[in-house]
């Protein structure tokens, strides 16, 4: 049920948050070309319309750190693209109900 629009990178990331300001939840990938997601967040909450925005930082490649420095660049969860989808879905739905 849910509505998702994709973006190849931060930069495009934000622009279609900015063109959508009806969003609810980002799911922003860490890892992506030109601007990767730490950057990306961290411009998003740079933006005071999008302070309470949930984000949850994704990753394919967890590394030691990562969640930290996920959730010092901004992001208000983090999880693996190992995950089971039904856990992904869990995050979001918790993240949407706050």
């Amino acid at each position: 049920g849910f509505q998702v629009l994709h973006a190849d990178n931060g930069r495009k990331g934000i622009e279609m948050l900015l063109a959508h300001p009806d969003i609810s939840l980002v799911l922003m990938d860490v890892m992506m070309p030109e601007m990767d997601g730490y950057t990306a967040t961290a411009e998003i909450r740079a933006m005071a319309q999008y302070a309470e925005l949930p984000i949850i930082a994704v990753t394919a490649k967890a590394m030691p750190g990562d969640q930290e420095k996920s959730l010092a660049w901004g992001a208000n969860d983090y999880v693996t693209r190992t995950s089971d989808t039904n856990h992904l879905i869990g995050r979001v739905r918790r993240w949407l109900s706050t």
